[in-house]
C-alpha cells in the first residue's frame, strides 16, 4: 500500500496542532431522543444508506491530515475499514474535524457518530463517552536527527535542549522524571519544532511516538527518526456517543483488521521511512470489553 506523501510546506497546517480549541456548539438533539445524526438503515444488499460521519484530526500528518479533498493518515485508514465493515463505502463517509478540546462536546451533541482522532481512552473521559477498542497502543517518545546516536532514550536529554509543543505536559515530565537537566524550548507548534530540530536548535522533540512518526514521514527526507523507546503508554480509542450500540460491531471490525495485516500494513504505509515500529508488547492491542448499554 503506497501512501500519498505530504509535502514538508503542508506540516505548517500543523503549527496549532494541540493549541486548536475552537468551540463546537452541540448538534441538535431529535424529539424520539436520538442524537442527530443522520438515520441509516440496510438497503437489503449488505450496504448502508446515507453517511457516517468520522471525527478525525485534519492537522496531524501521518495519522489525520486534510490536503484539499484528501484525508490521509493511520486514523483514516482504521477509520474507513471500519466504517467499511459495518456497510458504509469509502464515498460515504463524510470527515469531520474534531479538535482535541471538542472531542466529548461533538459526541454528546451528535455532531459526529464515531472519532478517531489519538483518542486515549482515560477514566475521566469513559464517564462522559463509550470507546471501542483500542486500535493502537501509543507510547510517548523521542523524535531525533537520523545521524543522532547519543540519544536512546530520555535519560539521554541533560543538557540537550527539547522541543514541545507549548501547553503539552510531556516536555516538562521528561525534566521531572528523567533527566532534571535537559534545557526546554516551546513552540507554538509541532511544524516549529520540527524545523528547529532539522536546523540544530534542538536536539530533540516529544510527544506520542506514532505522531512523531507521523510528522518525520510528511518531512520524507528520512533525516528523523523516531528513537523507539517509548516510556508511557496511550490507548487509542474509537470515540462514540454515550449509550451507542455500535462498540460490538467496531470492536470485530477492529479484531479483523488485526487479523488480515491491514492494520500492519497502515502503520507501515504512514510511517514509512522513519524506523518506527509499534511497541510489539503492547501492539495490536488487546480489545477491551464494551460497556453495557
Amino acid at each position: 500500500m503506497k501512501r500519498t506523501r505530504v509535502a514538508f510546506a503542508a506540516i505548517a497546517a500543523v503549527g496549532a496542532l494541540t493549541l486548536a480549541a475552537c468551540t463546537a456548539e452541540p448538534g441538535d438533539t431529535g424529539d424520539d431522543g436520538t442524537t442527530g445524526a443522520e438515520e441509516t438503515t440496510d438497503d437489503g444488499g449488505g450496504g448502508q444508506e446515507g453517511t457516517i460521519r468520522i471525527g478525525i484530526k485534519f492537522d496531524q500528518p501521518g495519522l489525520g491530515f486534510q490536503d484539499g479533498a484528501e484525508y490521509t493518515g493511520f486514523d483514516v485508514d482504521v477509520a474507513t475499514y471500519v466504517a467499511e465493515a459495518l456497510g458504509y463505502t469509502a464515498d460515504q463517509i463524510e470527515w469531520v474535524e474534531t479538535p482535541s478540546a471538542n472531542r466529548e462536546t461533538m459526541l454528546e451533541g451528535g455532531q459526529v457518530d464515531m472519532i478517531f482522532a489519538t483518542y486515549s481512552i482515560t477514566d475521566t473521559r469513559d464517564e462522559v463517552v463509550d470507546f471501542a477498542g483500542p486500535y493502537f497502543v501509543a507510547g510517548q517518545d523521542l523524535l531525533v536527527r537520523a545521524d543522532e546516536t547519543d540519544i536512546t532514550g530520555p535519560d539521554d536529554l541533560n543538557g540537550k535542549n527539547l522541543c514541545s509543543v507549548a501547553g503539552s505536559t510531556s516536555a516538562q515530565r521528561i525534566q521531572d522524571d528523567f533527566a532534571d537537566q535537559v534545557q526546554l524550548i516551546e513552540q507554538p507548534g509541532y511544524s516549529e519544532c520540527i524545523q528547529y530540530l532539522l536546523g540544530g536548535q534542538v536536539d530533540a522533540v516529544t510527544t506520542d511516538d506514532i505522531i512523531l512518526a507521523g510528522l518525520a514521514a510528511a518531512e520524507g527526507s528520512g533525516a528523523m527518526v523516531v528513537v523507539g523507546n517509548p516510556f508511557s503508554e496511550e490507548n487509542y480509542g474509537v470515540g462514540l456517543p454515550p449509550g451507542s450500540d455500535q462498540c460490538e460491531p467496531i470492536n470485530e471490525a477492529i479484531q479483523a483488521m488485526f487479523d488480515d495485516g491491514s492494520w500492519e500494513a497502515a502503520i507501515e504505509a504512514n510511517t514509512e521511512g522513519t524506523g518506527f515500529t509499534p511497541n510489539a508488547d503492547l501492539n495490536p492491542p488487546e480489545l477491551r470489553e464494551c460497556a453495557a448499554s
